[in-house]
């Protein structure tokens, strides 16, 4: 089969598409012909070799899929041959096939074309986990969602005002506060020209909010912290803003009685996912309803993957950047 490749780790540049074995399938596995796969930031930091795949799972890029089912294992008694389906993968999405244990997809309905399902299983996902699992979030409560623009970001959005958030915050550019609003979020601030821990802490009439989504760690740790409410939670998924701190004041997570979480998912076990792709797989009539979306940057046909990458590094991507699979 034809699949991304990259000859050794570096930029962009180094994305070509090439052959290789196409998976063989275990007793509880499907095997998928790919029609759609989408970006996430660590198929960046793991061309650049700063992110390995776990044991075991495919070393080519791409975390989720959306395709049709082609082959099924014996053991597989709950989907059929011919059947659409989008899941998460621990490796393995910029191919043409992709094998998958069975538990791991849901059907796509009629409504979500191959473009549109590829959009949802990291993103929700992960908001989701952040939400619920991470985070046990509560209704009427309010929260702070950091790059309320990108993909978990609008996730995020949607979920917290489905599940009857009292407040929105989002952080995001300031050309990228009407798509964070037209989803629910209540206060857009442009985090280049505005504190956030200021205007929250106006707004709140200096309560804070009860939980944050965070990509930052480093660069946004100390407002983070300062602008929790008490009992509040933070969970950090990414740590795009550095890893160290030179100098941090730690009195008020004692004094407010915080919880500063991190979370990640690729690295869960099989278990773990398959329930969070249920829980996923429950929200799929509120985007017949319009309640919830995917949200869709660009879509490139997958040739076109070095541009694709260089669109998110430079993230300039309102939502998720999807790449086509189609015969070459």
């Amino acid at each position: 089969m034809k699949a991304i490749l990259q000859n050794n780790y570096g930029s962009a540049k180094t994305l070509y598409i090439g052959v290789v074995n196409q998976p063989i399938i275990t007793e509880y596995q499907v095997l998928v012909k790919i029609h759609s796969t989408a970006l996430n930031r660590a198929d960046i930091l793991q061309r650049e070799g700063k992110y390995h795949p776990p044991k075991g799972e495919s070393e080519i890029l791409g975390l989720e899929m959306a395709g049709e089912i082609v082959e099924i294992g014996k053991n597989v008694k709950n989907l059929k041959i011919g059947q659409r389906v989008a899941g998460l993968l621990g490796g393995g999405g910029y191919a043409e096939y992709a094998a998958i244990h069975s538990d791991m997809v849901f059907q796509i309905p009629d409504y979500l074309s191959f473009v549109e399902a590829a959009a949802i299983p990291e993103v929700f996902m992960t908001a989701y986990d952040a939400l619920f699992a991470q985070l046990n979030f509560q209704k009427g409560e309010a929260i702070l969602v950091h790059a309320g623009a990108s993909g978990v970001g609008t996730a995020a959005i949607q979920l917290a005002k489905l599940f009857g958030a009292s407040s929105i915050f989002v952080t995001a550019s300031k050309n990228k506060h009407s798509i964070c609003s037209d989803l629910g979020a209540d206060v857009t601030i442009d985090y280049k020209n505005e504190d956030f821990e200021k205007i929250i802490l106006e707004k709140t009439n200096g309560k804070g909010v009860n939980t944050i989504i965070d990509f930052l760690a480093a660069a946004y740790f100390q407002q983070n912290i300062n602008c929790l409410s008490m009992d509040g939670r933070a969970v950090i998924l990414g740590m795009l803003g550095g890893y160290k701190m030179k100098e941090t004041n730690l009195i008020p997570i004692l004094k407010k009685r915080l919880t500063i979480k991190g979370a990640t998912l690729r690295n869960r076990d099989l278990h773990y996912k398959i329930n969070l792709i249920k829980r996923v797989g429950e929200l799929l009539p509120h985007f017949k309803s319009g309640e919830l979306k995917p949200v869709i940057d660009t879509v490139y046909n997958w040739k076109d993957v070095t541009a694709a990458h260089e669109r998110m590094e430079k993230n300039q991507n309102i939502g998720k950047i999807i790449l086509e699979i189609n015969d070459l």
